[in-house]
């Protein structure tokens, strides 16, 4: 009987050790990754206890909030010092300048004796200017829900409450936040490019 050129002929054993080795490859490949995320895991977990116990703490974001009927970008500097936090509008040049001061409870936005209203983005009062000390907080506190990787950089979803949660990109090499979305229930609600962590 004549086989084709293309055919490859199979023993009984070949068979046995195909069956054999198949599933034995894919647990293999489960474990690997299975380390890797443990690893990933431990990374992240020592980023956010490091960043917990820090009393100082400067960013700039560019940011995208995202309204119902519209989309608004600002470029916002991030600035904490002994339990204080602020956020400056760099940009639009409009209102750059105007500050907001964190106070337990509220946000109180100020430039001179001017208070402006940048409105809610979903129930829980979420706002442009709260948007960034709330991220920072997530990264400190919020529960670690699940962790993956793409692009081969590290990528974490933390649950701050039953309404919000954030999903985070990390630089591999150091761990520092490069991108982050706020997700207020199913709906991404704020979208940020991280710069000058620090």
């Amino acid at each position: 009987m004549k086989t084709s050129a293309y055919a490859v002929a199979s023993t009984p054993m070949e068979v046995a050790m195909k069956r054999i080795c198949l599933p034995l490859l894919l647990l293999l490949a489960l474990l690997l990754s299975g380390c890797g995320s443990a690893a990933g895991e431990k990374q992240f977990r020592a980023f956010s206890e490091e960043l917990s116990q820090r009393d100082q703490l400067d960013f700039r974001a560019r940011l995208r909030a995202e309204y119902p009927d519209k989309s608004v970008s600002f470029l916002l500097d991030y600035a904490m010092k002994d339990g204080e936090q602020t956020v400056t509008v760099a940009e639009p040049e409009n209102i750059a300048g105007i500050r907001a001061r964190l106070l337990p409870g509220e946000t109180r936005l100020e430039y001179q004796d001017l208070i402006l209203d940048t409105g809610d983005l979903d129930k829980a009062g979420l706002t442009p200017m709260s948007a960034l000390p709330t991220l920072v907080e997530a990264l400190r506190r919020g529960h670690l829900d699940s962790l993956w990787q793409e692009d081969g950089e590290p990528v974490v979803q933390l649950v701050l409450t039953d309404a919000l949660s954030a999903r985070v990109r990390f630089r591999p090499d150091s761990m520092t936040p490069t991108h982050a979305e706020l997700i207020s229930g199913d709906t991404v609600t704020v979208t940020c490019e991280i710069n000058d962590w620090r």
